[in-house]
């Protein structure tokens, strides 16, 4: 009964030692030999002026999820329309009805002056 499953416990064993084995092999024949140059955090040549934990502005998450919605957007655009002919006048209408509603949420943003730095 489990012999069905063989393939994919080889195929688990072979990635995960792929994944991990070379992480093990440096750790354990690579050198080590720290120092406080080494050891000290690098941001751009000098040492830090701030700590790491500083809050972000709200306009940059917003930016970003914009970013993610229009690139799942072209995601979902492409194959759609390797097989437009295929899928008929029903693919047309659902995502002209996508485009709008993400068209839509766009315009909303902009009113709102989420994409506005200044």
């Amino acid at each position: 009964m489990l012999e069905g499953y063989l393939h994919i416990l080889i195929f688990i064993g072979v990635a995960l030692l792929i994944g991990v084995g070379p992480l093990l092999l440096g750790a354990l024949i690579g050198p080590r030999k720290p120092d406080a140059e080494k050891d000290s955090p690098y941001e751009c040549g000098f040492d830090a002026f701030e700590t790491a934990r500083i809050k972000f502005d709200v306009r940059y998450y917003l930016v970003a999820i914009l970013f993610i919605v229009f690139d799942l957007e072209i995601a979902f655009l492409f194959p759609w329309a390797v097989v437009l002919d295929d899928l008929g006048m029903t693919a047309l209408v659902a995502m002209v009805l996508f485009l709008g509603i993400l068209v839509v949420g766009f315009i909303y943003e902009w009113k709102k002056g989420a994409l506005e730095w200044e």
